[in-house]
């Protein structure tokens, strides 16, 4: 068995690999964020029996390695020393994690993605957070949906940008003049500057979504902190614009901890009422079909151009225009679902 622990850092991330009798295999390499589809090919050129082990402040390429038929297993917290302010444990000590404790190891399923196995946990988070969601909520700086009494809705795209995904969503809104709002990781701004100038260009917003779309509640404070501003100040240096103030928080994940840090800070996080889980390898026709059975007015649609096949994703969005425009509604961008005092402060409707 060969274990191979992938890390993220600030360009993107190393792989080092562990053989079976324990020692390191001296072939540790860094790949871009724009280099993925190499690293998934070294990694597919290693067998069948690799292991490839990851950490849940990773969740920007799990989705990617299972689409390309890898085993990933996450190694929780209790494996693993400490992490950085900024950046994962590194990538040597993964691979050794996954030769120590192989039993405690996650194994990720596709359908599940990298909350396999805690799904529990974050719901209980989620209900826990409720009444900081409702003062949030109260004064302006935390969003689902807007108001019921008017028919537009909001399209909202995760994880990106990651050719070709996003331009061919790019192309489809521009062919339609649908405003979006895409909510982008930092990890994936790099070397895509293209690309935001292109999505300022058509009027869509940019949201922040942070560095490496981690579980916020296992970040300390300054940790989460680091991920949010340092993904503000990519996005504002490739798309050329301010940083942004949207922001969504990784799987809806939130604790009043992370809630009470959120208020601390200058953005506003923007949750969704609906989700068709177009991350989870669906077909383009079930995605469509839920999004158009479950869109209400004031709805924020969660769907993906990113972290892994987004072909089903792409190939939905013209049924989904064309149906909601068939039943009267107007698409716009989430800040325009937002009300603006003249304090510059955001209000929910």
């Amino acid at each position: 068995m060969l274990y191979a622990g992938i890390a993220w850092q600030a360009g993107g991330y190393r792989l080092a690999l562990a053989g079976p009798d324990g020692r390191d295999v001296p072939e540790p390499a860094d790949y871009a964020s724009n280099r993925v589809d190499e690293l998934v090919t070294r990694l597919r050129g290693l067998g069948d029996r690799t292991t490839v082990v990851v950490e849940s402040t990773n969740g920007t390429l799990d989705g990617r390695l299972m689409a390309a038929g890898l085993a990933v297993h996450r190694a929780d917290p209790a494996l693993l020393p400490d992490r950085p302010l900024f950046g994962s444990v590194a990538a040597e000590e993964l691979a050794r994690a996954g030769l120590r404790g192989a039993r405690g190891l996650v194994r990720l399923e596709p359908h599940r993605g990298t909350q396999t196995g805690r799904e529990d946990e974050l719901a209980a988070w989620i209900a826990e957070s409720a009444p900081a969601d409702r003062e949030l909520a109260g004064a302006g700086r935390l969003f689902s949906h807007a108001g019921r009494d008017r028919r537009r809705v909001a399209l909202t795209f995760d994880d990106g940008p990651q050719p070709p995904y996003t331009g061919q969503v790019l192309d489809i809104l521009e062919r339609y003049g649908v405003p979006a709002t895409f909510f982008c990781c930092g990890i994936h701004v790099g070397g895509r500057a293209d690309i935001l100038a292109r999505m300022r260009e058509q009027g869509h917003a940019i949201g922040n979504h942070t560095w490496s779309h981690p579980f916020l509640p296992e970040l300390s404070r300054p940790q989460a902190a680091e991920q949010i501003d340092r993904t503000a100040e990519a996005i504002a240096e490739a798309g050329g614009g301010d940083p942004p103030r949207l922001f969504r928080p990784p799987y809806g994940a939130r604790t009043p901890a992370v809630l009470a840090s959120l208020a601390e800070s200058d953005v506003v996080s923007v949750l969704w009422d609906v989700a068709p889980d177009d991350w989870a390898l669906r077909e383009s026709g079930d995605i469509a079909r839920d999004v158009l059975s479950a869109a209400r007015p004031g709805s924020v649609v969660l769907l993906h151009d990113g972290g892994g096949d987004r072909a089903p994703t792409v190939a939905s969005l013209p049924p989904i225009i064309e149906g909601l425009t068939e039943r009267g509604y107007e698409f716009v961008r989430v800040d325009d679902m937002l009300d603006r005092d003249g304090s510059g402060l955001v209000s929910a409707p």
